[in-house]
């Protein structure tokens, strides 16, 4: 308990500090846009696109459906086994930029699922794999900058994601 409680006492202090800095005012528009982006809609369209021009037998879409198969229950296991609070909640006079869609925090599912995404498109599209990876990033950061994750919802978002991933792939 010990062990926990550092790293919470630790994502606190990270997150306050991201919260109060000159740049987060600026920071704030950019990354509603960016947290749109790990809504799912783009997913669906990939699926779609995948779909349409490659077929059912599309390795890469067997890929994505598998792979949202597995870290949809593990991620909705893991968030509400676990409830976490959300900054939100556990922190006194700390307002969040935007509502959440659910209750608790831990994991990230924006982070999870725009890493998986960008694991499974880089696999396939080698040369995106960076600017794919950057794209994840900002989708997680902007998760703690809108003030709905600490900073190790995020990190085990981004494991979650990328674990999934390559077990879809057969990589691991």
């Amino acid at each position: 308990m010990k062990l926990l409680y550092s790293i919470h006492k630790y994502d606190v202090f990270m997150f306050t500090w991201l919260i109060n800095t000159r740049a987060h005012t600026a920071l704030t528009q950019t990354s509603r846009y960016l947290s749109k982006t790990g809504d799912g809609s783009l997913y669906l369209l990939i699926a779609g696109f995948l779909f349409c021009y490659e077929g059912i037998e599309s390795p890469l879409l067997h890929a994505v459906l598998l792979a949202f198969l597995i870290e949809r229950p593990v991620y909705f296991i893991l968030k509400n086994g676990l409830k976490r609070n959300r900054p939100e909640a556990a922190l006194q006079n700390f307002h969040s930029i935007i509502t959440p869609s659910d209750q608790f925090s831990f994991p990230s599912g924006h982070t999870s699922a725009a890493f998986m995404m960008a694991t499974l498109l880089g696999y396939y599209f080698p040369a995106l794999l960076i600017p794919l990876y950057c794209w994840a990033t900002a989708v997680g950061c902007s998760r703690v900058v809108l003030g709905v994750h600490f900073p190790t919802d995020i990190l085990v978002g981004l494991l979650l994601g990328i674990s999934v991933a390559l077990f879809s792939l057969g990589q691991i």
